[in-house]
């Protein structure tokens, strides 16, 4: 068993959440700009994307300089960027300045992605712990 079938996909949910949070944090910096468009991620659409190469039982590049790969090929799935997935989040109340900032909901976002990046840490942090366990013997 490799490392990365035993860590499944929880570490390229880590990364994923990671830069949500980048993104959630800039959404919150950039309330009060005029015409700034909220973004997110389409967790589940990037997530599923990381984990497609894994579940065909296909052969994966584990760098980017193999011939053929590419960056979705890389260790953990995950493409250089999640362009792909950000999607502009719909105001429920748009601003007159054309700010799509809803403050609240923002730090709702940022709280529970927050919680989520934690418990993902966790569990990881179990994983490597019961792993130490295994090769120590203790």
């Amino acid at each position: 068993m490799d490392l990365d079938s035993y860590l499944g996909v929880h570490v390229a949910a880590l990364k994923l959440r990671e830069r949500r949070t980048e993104l959630l944090a800039t959404n919150l910096a950039n309330a009060d700009t005029p015409g700034y468009k909220s973004r997110d991620i389409d967790f589940r659409s990037a997530l599923a994307a990381a984990d497609t190469p894994k579940k065909g039982g296909q052969l994966m590049a584990t760098q980017a300089r193999h011939i053929g790969a590419t960056a979705a090929d890389a260790p953990g799935g995950l493409a250089g960027t999640t362009e792909a997935f950000l999607k502009y989040r719909t105001p429920l109340a748009p601003s007159l300045d054309g700010n799509t900032v809803d403050a609240q909901l923002e730090q709702s976002a940022f709280a529970e992605n927050a919680v989520r990046y934690q418990a993902t840490l966790s569990f990881l942090s179990g994983h490597f712990r019961s792993l130490m366990t295994a090769i120590t013997g203790q």
